[in-house]
């Protein structure tokens, strides 16, 4: 049993900055995207912040801690009245999030390639007591920013790939469409619960991980 939990609260440990930066990354950039495009909601709210604690979610954090991949915070407010083209903006702050994790995932490889050119040269307290987790955190950070990257681009509302969709869409049909935000979460914890969530995520995850690693 201790083994065990030792186990998970370390790989806890290592999971957890690399997570809190995923989500408060992507969160960030959707508001500062929307207040790019004219929108200042989140900005006033206190969004456009790097400090986690702003964009925690309870749920979120439980659903990290159950699945140890996958998270969410308290979206980020936006008010599409503000924007020039309403279809568009959406389209444009929906596209934020995913591109923000995909880029940590990018730097976060840059990070280990870094640590690999520095490791030969590193002594053995450096190498077992610095290095070597700095490594299995940057690589943690790759796999979460690239599971969230993804997942968050699935067209089930409410996630960034239904906003997507709905600006691709013709307007009736968006509209019924993203009426169907309701039932999205239902939709998530059935292929969750089932596995399909992981058959879809896993291939591509995997498939990115490897062209990065």
């Amino acid at each position: 049993m201790f083994p065990d939990l030792g186990l998970w609260l370390t790989k806890m440990a290592i999971l957890a900055v690399p997570m809190l930066m995923a989500i408060t990354f992507h969160e960030v950039c959707h508001g500062y995207v929307a207040w790019l495009l004219g929108d200042p909601t989140a900005k006033r709210a206190g969004r456009l912040t790097l400090n986690p604690i702003k964009h925690l979610d309870p749920l979120g954090v439980l659903a990290f801690v159950l699945t140890q991949m996958i998270g969410w915070a308290k979206p980020v407010p936006v008010d599409q009245r503000y924007f020039r083209n309403p279809r568009s903006g959406m389209m444009l702050v929906a596209m934020a999030g995913p591109a923000a994790n995909f880029s940590l995932a990018v730097l976060s490889a840059l990070f280990i390639y870094g640590l690999d050119l520095i490791y030969p040269g590193a002594g053995p307290f450096w190498r077992h007591s610095v290095i070597t987790p700095l490594a299995y955190m940057g690589d943690a950070s790759v796999q979460v920013n690239l599971a969230l990257g993804v997942f968050n681009l699935l067209p089930i509302p409410p996630l960034d790939g239904s906003n997507i969709l709905a600006g691709l869409l013709p307007a009736e049909l968006s509209y019924r469409y993203m009426r169907l935000g309701s039932m999205g979460f239902i939709i998530i914890l059935i292929l969750a619960a089932t596995g399909l969530l992981g058959r879809i995520l896993l291939p591509v995850v995997q498939t990115l991980y490897n062209i990065l690693i």
